[in-house]
């Protein structure tokens, strides 16, 4: 039997929920206490190790990536052999006992480094999307699976889509918001050594050291973890906005991801400068970045995201564009490596 590593490539699910009282509404999600959500997270098999919040959304650490609690929407990212899909009844039951209902269900990742090692229900694409189709209640009837191709074969990027209700035809006010997920592989070596730790190493340690409080400098707080003997997560809160990193340094298998949400006035600069920093931190060998978005201007973000990370000597080696029927319904997925010298 072939030894697997840890699995760094994480799975990411976003659920949105709607109701019709407009006192539950303020609170939403965020009035599930923390027992319940604790349990979720049991049955996903993973815990909360740090926590931060702030009157937007609540920010959690785990010991396996990442949970965002808004009012009316939560979002779960986890990695490793965790079971992130049976967190999907157990959500759906916490906020229908609030008086909230599913209206969107949005779940993504890439190709896993050891898809062998993967129990059920992830141990491919099509047993998740059979799982989300038993799952998900039948008013969400818009859905859409999809595998965006890759030349680079460990990157492609799978994407599953469902909501209650088609697409609002979008009235340009919002096509500068986005979701950019970024994984990478092959990390620097020398990057990488700074993420295993000494029993008293903290994760501020790791922020400071490898330049990461850098990439997010408008993160009024910052939530960050070394675990030991290596690897690392933090979750940054900017106002409504949050910004998550996970590192896993070994040898053989490293892997790097950076994630945050952005929107209107500067975007593209905004995402120029997030694309060069995460770029210069980790130095990766192989890099995807998945970019989800309102409006129809796919092409311009496609050529945000070249001229940043091109500029630092990596070359574009694939593209891939698809329309899902979400609130953010483009998504922009390339793949970069080195530039051959």
């Amino acid at each position: 039997m072939a030894v697997s590593g840890f699995e760094g490539f994480e799975k990411r699910l976003e659920l949105h929920f709607s109701g019709d009282d407009p006192a539950t509404a303020m609170a939403g999600l965020r009035l599930l206490d923390f027992e319940s959500l604790e349990a979720v997270l049991h049955a996903v098999q993973c815990t909360v190790v740090a926590a931060v919040g702030n009157r937007f959304f609540d920010s959690y650490v785990l010991s396996e990536s990442s949970l965002f609690v808004y009012p009316s929407k939560i979002i779960i990212k986890t990695c490793g052999t965790t079971q992130l899909l049976k967190s999907v009844r157990p959500m759906i039951q916490l906020a229908g006992n609030i008086g909230l209902r599913l209206s969107e269900c949005r779940y993504t990742r890439g190709n896993f480094i050891f898809p062998k090692a993967q129990p059920f229900p992830h141990s491919s694409f099509q047993e998740e999307v059979f799982y989300l189709e038993e799952e998900l209640p039948g008013n969400l009837c818009y859905r859409k699976a999809s595998i965006m191709p890759s030349k680079i074969s460990s990157h492609s990027w799978h994407v599953f889509s469902a909501r209650d209700h088609p697409p609002a035809i979008l009235n340009g006010q919002d096509d500068g918001l986005y979701t950019v997920e970024i994984c990478m592989t092959e990390l620097d070596p020398v990057l990488a050594r700074k993420f295993f730790s000494e029993p008293d190493t903290l994760g501020k340690d790791m922020t400071d050291a490898t330049g990461i409080r850098y990439i997010n400098p408008n993160a009024v707080a910052v939530c960050d973890f070394a675990f030991h003997p290596c690897g690392y997560s933090m979750n940054g809160v900017d106002g409504d906005r949050y910004s998550t990193i996970h590192v896993t340094p070994e040898d053989g298998f490293s892997y790097a991801s950076y994630e945050c949400v952005g929107g209107s006035g500067n975007a593209a600069d905004d995402l120029h400068r997030v694309l060069t920093k995460v770029v210069q931190v980790f130095r990766p060998g192989k890099m995807c970045v998945a970019l989800t978005c309102n409006g129809n201007n796919a092409g311009a973000w496609k050529r945000v995201a070249a001229k940043a990370v091109e500029a630092l000597g990596m070359k574009c080696r694939s593209c891939a564009v698809d329309e899902f029927p979400a609130t953010a319904g483009t998504v922009t997925f390339q793949t970069f490596t080195p530039r051959r010298k």
